[in-house]
């Protein structure tokens, strides 16, 4: 990732999480600690600096906010974390531009493998305690409804909701 790449994400956070104090933290805290986890290995000083920035990382945002956001998971600019409180988004996962995550959200595999993990595409909402497991692809403009569970792919710009998740195309949407 380079400067620019990490301004230009950081200015999309910062408009996505405008009235949301704790979700700008958050994602703060992640962009800057992954920023400095994909630049460590120019030399020794920037990979103690990412050692000690990914240690108060973890101390603040995974034990102390109960949010595991690890800083390998690839994530688009514009992320919006609303609660956050258990949230879990595994580290091999891919997550979209302008993602809005909420409380109690699991994005993970199902078996551990870092090949099974779901790949969210841009502008998809998740609701409370939403659950996307295992080689799974969410579209763009998905919106995951609270509680679902998902397990298979879903196409662009549906409506995700139940458990076992059943997707519903754009139109049925309640207006």
């Amino acid at each position: 990732m380079t400067l620019a790449d990490y301004r230009e994400a950081r200015r999309a956070d910062r408009l996505a999480n405008a009235h949301n104090s704790k979700g700008r933290l958050i994602v703060s805290a992640y962009r800057f600690t992954a920023f400095l986890h994909a630049n460590r290995a120019r030399n020794v000083a920037a990979r103690i600096a990412a050692a000690i920035v990914h240690a108060a990382y973890r101390g603040v945002v995974d034990y102390t906010m109960g949010v595991y956001l690890p800083v390998e998971a690839r994530i688009g600019k514009g992320l919006c974390v609303w609660h956050g409180v258990g949230l879990v988004v595994h580290p091999d996962c891919v997550i979209g531009d302008s993602c809005t995550l909420r409380h109690g959200v699991t994005i993970g595999s199902r078996d551990g493998s870092a090949a099974a993990v779901p790949v969210i595409g841009a502008h998809v909402v998740f609701g409370a305690n939403a659950v996307v497991i295992g080689r799974v692809t969410l579209g763009d403009h998905v919106v995951v409804g609270a509680g679902a569970v998902v397990l298979c792919d879903v196409p662009a710009g549906s409506l995700v909701v139940g458990n076992p998740a059943i997707a519903r195309p754009a139109q049925a949407r309640p207006s």
